[in-house]
């Protein structure tokens, strides 16, 4: 029930992104999801793709400082509330959410949101008990 995630180191200046995106493009690589942070000198890119390992060998050999991560993919309803009543969930239970971000599925009805706990296990019993849709990476690769 864990997601592959990279995490991608880049200078902040212009040009590195589309660097990034033009070599995994050229490659054949699909983005499923994405989130960047930066500050004033480097930003985190991570990304969710189709092909965790090929991405990370393209990057690499492209000079990139590249991490595998595991992240936990989970299914709500794309409606005001859902994101609420999960991170209650994982508050009940005392769980922290190291970072997370979200997308919609093509057919608009749920939420895709990815995050990073400390307590991983924990806060992936948590969730199933509590009845949510824990996504497997396979899927999520191919949406």
């Amino acid at each position: 029930m864990k997601v592959e995630q990279i995490s991608i180191f880049i200078e902040n200046k212009s040009g590195r992104l589309a660097e990034v995106a033009g070599a995994l493009g050229q490659a054949g690589i699909n983005i499923r999801a994405l989130s960047l942070a930066d500050t004033s000198d480097f930003g985190i890119l991570r990304l969710i793709v189709n092909d965790c390992e090929k991405a990370k060998q393209i990057l690499k050999e492209k000079g990139f400082t590249v991490s595998k991560t595991e992240v936990v993919a989970i299914e709500v309803p794309d409606r005001p509330g859902g994101l609420s009543e999960i991170l209650q969930a994982l508050d009940s239970f005392g769980i922290n959410v190291e970072y997370m971000y979200a997308f919609v599925e093509r057919c608009g009805q749920n939420a895709v949101i990815i995050f990073r706990f400390d307590e991983t296990e924990k806060a992936i019993e948590c969730l199933v008990q509590e009845g949510f849709n824990v996504l497997q990476g396979e899927r999520l690769y191919q949406m």
